[in-house]
């Protein structure tokens, strides 16, 4: 079994219900951070997001891993119409243990994951080995904690 670690968001309806469904569906779950409001990183003008990072203790592949990201997103009736847009719900693979990854479609660990306080925040929850010594959030990346899952 390895850790792997999942980023969730939702910007869309009921944001929460979004989440707490994704995380009822995810196999091997065994820990979650808080819940985390935080405003959009690039795109569209569009509205706050709510942010969670979820641990899971697995045997599965980044790439099937992956798969069960593009299935809850499913799930949720997830649209891609425009890159960073608003979303009902977003599942990123953000690390699996021992693993690196350098695909068109899937990047392990996830190459933007340093530069956004909506994931660095939740993650240090939970992994905080693997939040750099010095990492501070980006000013301009407001983030409130909402309270535990």
């Amino acid at each position: 079994m390895t850790r792997a670690l999942l980023g969730l968001g939702s910007n869309l309806g009921d944001r929460e219900a979004l989440l707490r469904d994704a995380v009822d569906a995810i196999p091997d779950v065994v820990a979650v951070s808080g819940r985390y409001e935080t405003a959009p990183v690039g795109g569209p003008e569009q509205g706050a997001y709510l942010n969670i990072v979820i641990e899971l203790d697995t045997d599965r592949t980044p790439r099937q891993l992956l798969q069960v990201c593009r299935q809850r997103e499913e799930a949720a009736d997830r649209v891609r119409i425009e890159r960073w847009g608003p979303r009902t719900l977003d599942v990123d693979v953000l690390w699996v243990d021992g693993c690196t990854v350098d695909e068109p479609d899937l990047i392990v660990p996830h190459p933007r994951m340093l530069d956004r306080a909506f994931v660095m925040v939740p993650l240090a929850e939970l992994a905080p080995d693997l939040v750099p010594e010095g990492w501070v959030a980006p000013v301009d990346q407001p983030i409130e904690r909402l309270g535990d899952w």
